[in-house]
């Protein structure tokens, strides 16, 4: 678990001041304002035994694949860890070990704490990522929060990626019928989410994805 967790909705400590003043987003001489990577509840409450999604050996791995591609791209995307706060009792209630990232970000990676499904609810995360970017999303809850976020970033008129194997859910347990598996669930936000306009790639895409076009 990390020892120091970062700061709440911290800023890029590199933003540099726009021309009226304001705050850019980013400082972009260290990130490719064109692409975001969203780090989405990558918490140990989703993926570290008992309360972790059952896929997460596989998605936890792609999804370190997926970090250090970025980290290591010649101009790497502005990398944002979203952090859920759960209630009380909840894997991820705040301050629980459930509740840490699994990645320690780099001192130039913002972390944002959010308490709904949304990411850019209640949250800076719209300042931080321009309408014009290319979003790619991985993590935690395919149904959830990982679904909620990439219908808000298509509202906004950005790109959302979403890569097969890179995020995940739990079973569902249903009212008058068998539990729904989560990989089912998790096909099944694909689908709707590919319907909406949410571009689908696999892990065999990623040595392109962050690379210059």
């Amino acid at each position: 678990f990390n020892s120091h967790p970062p700061l709440r909705d911290s800023p890029p400590p590199t933003a540099a001041p726009a021309a009226n003043g304001a705050h850019a987003p980013w400082d972009d001489s260290l990130y490719d304002h064109r692409r975001v990577l969203l780090m989405s509840a990558v918490q140990h409450a989703m993926l570290t035994v008992p309360s972790a999604v059952p896929n997460h050996a596989s998605v936890g791995a792609n999804i370190d694949r997926i970090l250090a591609t970025a980290r290591a791209a010649p101009h790497p995307p502005l990398i944002v860890h979203v952090r859920n706060i759960g209630d009380p009792g909840d894997a991820d209630e705040k301050g629980t070990p459930g509740w840490e990232l699994v990645h320690t970000p780099l001192p130039h990676e913002p972390v944002l704490d959010k308490t709904k499904n949304n990411a850019f609810a209640g949250t800076r995360l719209h300042e931080w990522i321009c309408p014009e970017a290319e979003i790619v999303v991985v993590g935690m809850q395919s149904d959830f929060c990982i679904s909620a976020t990439c219908k808000a970033a298509l509202d906004r008129g950005n790109t959302v990626i979403l890569i097969r194997g890179a995020h995940a859910t739990s079973d569902r347990l249903e009212v008058n019928t068998p539990i729904t598996p989560a990989a089912q669930i998790e096909k099944q936000v694909e689908q709707e989410m590919e319907d909406l306009g949410v571009v689908l790639l696999d892990m065999s895409d990623l040595d392109d994805l962050f690379t210059d076009r």
